[in-house]
């Protein structure tokens, strides 16, 4: 069963306190997602550590209930 996109965001939100987050649905079906996260947190932070962090926080629900995510992250 696909994870609802309020699902996502809330995970991320809980697990990169104080970030903005965006979910797009890309294709339409509830199981391909972009997630879009911009967290003072990241400041400094190389691009790969970023979406570790994001990944860290979805609990290990990719590649199980979180079929495909796009990450595009960022500090504001």
């Amino acid at each position: 069963m696909p994870m609802p996109a309020d699902d996502i965001a809330k995970l991320i939100r809980e697990g990169v306190p104080g970030a903005e987050v965006e979910i797009i649905d890309l294709a339409g079906d509830g199981d391909h997602y972009k997630a879009v996260v911009v967290s003072e947190a990241f400041r400094g932070m190389p691009r790969v550590r970023q979406h570790q962090l994001v990944y860290k926080a979805l609990q290990g629900r990719m590649g199980g209930e979180l079929h495909a995510l796009a990450l595009e992250t960022r500090a504001p």
